[in-house]
C-alpha cells in the first residue's frame, strides 16, 4: 500500500497573494466570509471516501470561524497551522514571524484541544533563518519546501542534506522537512504537487505524473486551498492577467478533478495518513517540545 497524504491550506478568496494588492489586510474585515462553506465542501468530500488529512490553518480564519476548527479536529483530521494573517514570512522580520506563528498556533490549539506541531508558509516563503525560528517554538515540521525554482515567492531553504527517505529531510537533527513533489525531465521540471498546477494541467497528465512520483518516492503528497472548491467566488479586475488567471483557472474543475485523482489513488491502493502520521511512520517526527 501506498501513503498518500493530502493537505488543504485554509484561507479565503481575498487573502491570496495573487489578489493583495485588490484586498489588503485593512480591508478583509468588510468583505463577506466563504471560507467556511469552502472547507466544508472539502470535509464532506473527504468523509465520502473515509480520508483523513492536514489541514494547514490560518489564525485569522481560526479567530472568526472557531466552529469549523472544531469540526476539522472533531472528524479526525490533523490541525496545523498556516501563520496568522498569510503574510509572506520572508516580508516579516524575525521576530515578526515568530509573533505571527506563535498567535497563530495559539489560536488553533485553543479550538483543537490538541498540540499543533506542523507549519506551512504561504506561498511557501521560508528560509533557513525561519524554519530555525520555527524549530525553536516547538514545531516538530514545516511542509514549505518546494524545490520549483522558477516561481517568483517560494523562498529557498537551500541544501537540506541527504533525505530520510525521498522528499523527508531531518534539519539539524531537530526539525522535519516535507517536502512537495516535482517531476524532472531533463533540464525542465514539472511540479506535481497541486495547486494552481493541479488546475491548469489536463486531468489526465496531472494523473500520469503523480503516478509517476508515486514510483519514484513511494508516498505522494499533494495542497490545494478551501478557495480552490469554490468557483462561485466573486469575479474581481484589476489584479493584471497572470495573477487572476493564477487565481481563476478552471476552478470549476477542482472538485471533479479531485474525485478523478483519489479514484486513482484508492485504485493503486493508497494508504491515506496526516503529515504528521506519515512523519512519524518514517521516523522523523517526535513529540511536540514544551
Amino acid at each position: 500500500m501506498t501513503a498518500c497524504v493530502l493537505t488543504f491550506d485554509i484561507e479565503d478568496w481575498f487573502q491570496v497573494e495573487n489578489l493583495r494588492p485588490l484586498f489588503p489586510p485593512e480591508r478583509w474585515e468588510e468583505i463577506p466570509r466563504r471560507v467556511g462553506d469552502s472547507t466544508r465542501s472539502i470535509l464532506r468530500l473527504l468523509a465520502e471516501h473515509g480520508v483523513h488529512a492536514t489541514f494547514f490553518i490560518l489564525g485569522w480564519v481560526a479567530d472568526r470561524e472557531p466552529d469549523l476548527v472544531r469540526e476539522i479536529a472533531a472528524q479526525g483530521h490533523e490541525v496545523a497551522c498556516h501563520g496568522y494573517g498569510h503574510i509572506l514570512p520572508l516580508r516579516l522580520t524575525p521576530s515578526q514571524f515568530r509573533e505571527d506563528v506563535l498567535r497563530a498556533r495559539a489560536a488553533l490549539e485553543r479550538l483543537a484541544a490538541a498540540p499543533v506541531v506542523g507549519y506551512r508558509a504561504p506561498s511557501f516563503s521560508l528560509d533557513r533563518e525561519r524554519l530555525e525560528i520555527l524549530a525553536e517554538c516547538g514545531f516538530r515540521y514545516d511542509s514549505s519546501h518546494h524545490p520549483f525554482r522558477l516561481h517568483d515567492r517560494y523562498g529557498n531553504l537551500g541544501d537540506l542534506g541527504a533525505p530520510v527517505v525521498p522528499g523527508v529531510w531531518r534539519v539539524d537533527g531537530r526539525i522535519a522537512e516535507l517536502g512537495l513533489p516535482v517531476e524532472r525531465f531533463g533540464p525542465f521540471s514539472l511540479p506535481v504537487s497541486g495547486g494552481g498546477y493541479f488546475r491548469l494541467y489536463p486531468g489526465p497528465l496531472y494523473r500520469g505524473l503523480t503516478r509517476r512520483a508515486l514510483r519514484r518516492d513511494g508516498h505522494y503528497l499533494m495542497y490545494l486551498h478551501s478557495w480552490e472548491f469554490d468557483p462561485g467566488q466573486p469575479r474581481v479586475t484589476g489584479a493584471g492577467f497572470t495573477s487572476s488567471f493564477r487565481h481563476y483557472n478552471n476552478l470549476s474543475h477542482t472538485m471533479p478533478r479531485m474525485r478523478a485523482l483519489m479514484a486513482m489513488l484508492q485504485g493503486l491502493s493508497a494508504r491515506w495518513m496526516t503529515a504528521r502520521e506519515y512523519l512519524e511512520e518514517v521516523g522523523v517526527a517526535g513529540r511536540p517540545a514544551p
